[in-house]
């Protein structure tokens, strides 16, 4: 069993969103059983450039005003989420599109992230509080394909707005998932990002807590999304450059990218 995080930045491009699809949709139909975590950064960007309203990124996490809070919502868990599942059933695929809140998959609460040595208050941005995979079973067991917004709640019913790749990690180790793959923009994990020099093939989970808080920008949150899906559970992570269908193919059959093993 595989859990997918569809990073938004790949999504944007028509051509490659649709061969990713058709080789997930293909994938799945010949047994494999899959969880689909999704991401939308860019569309939630252009939603609230149509609506004029201010936002910022701090450490990799989008400052989730309630403003930003209902736009990301309305994009993540209705436009974004709609359209993949729409597409996956074209393919064939009886695929059913949720928000990782729903049937008490995950609750969230509010994450404080440390800045230089001190816990910073980004809005409402959520960290997973609690997973449940029992809903996620239910549907991988019977034959459906989960296709999951990150856009969590918590037990007061406020949502929050949870980065997808934590999401992903959060539901891969609940779930015990045999590989977390994480479908992005870059080709892995760097060493010394941004030096492409430094990509790594093979890491440990011990070694990338050792180097995790060297990381910046987007890449530090895809780090504790790893470090989150195998302490509790996953079996490892992989990390592919998604604008290649090419490497799709070659991770589904245990090759490429940037594997890091509990």
């Amino acid at each position: 069993m595989i859990v997918i995080k569809y990073g938004g930045h790949v999504l944007e491009n028509a051509e490659t969103n649709d061969a990713i699809i058709a080789a997930i949709s293909t994938f799945h139909l010949r047994g494999g059983k899959v969880v689909l975590v999704h991401g939308g950064g860019p569309a939630i960007e252009t939603e609230l450039q149509v609506h004029d309203i201010a936002s910022t990124m701090t450490e990799g996490y989008r400052v989730t005003t309630p403003e930003v809070m209902e736009v990301v919502q309305r994009t993540l868990s209705g436009s974004v989420l709609r359209d993949l599942t729409n597409r996956f059933i074209a393919h064939g695929v009886n695929a059913v599109g949720m928000s990782s809140g729903d049937g008490q998959t995950l609750r969230a609460q509010k994450y404080w992230p440390l800045v230089h040595g001190e816990r910073i208050d980004i809005g409402l941005v959520g960290e997973a509080e609690r997973v449940d995979p029992t809903f996620l079973h239910l549907l991988l067991d019977n034959g459906y394909l989960p296709i999951v917004s990150p856009v969590s709640v918590q037990s007061d019913g406020q949502a929050l707005n949870l980065n997808g790749d934590i999401a992903a990690g959060s539901i891969a180790g609940a779930l015990n998932a045999d590989e977390v793959l994480f479908i992005t923009e870059v080709a892995g994990i760097y060493r010394n990002w941004p030096d492409m020099s430094s990509l790594i093939e093979e890491i440990s989970l011990e070694e990338l807590k050792t180097i995790a808080p060297t990381f910046v920008d987007g890449m530090a949150p895809k780090s504790r999304a790893v470090i989150t899906a195998l302490a509790s559970g996953a079996k490892q992570a992989r990390i592919i450059d998604g604008r290649e269908i090419s490497n799709l193919d070659s991770a589904f059959n245990g090759i490429g990218g940037t594997v890091v093993k509990a």
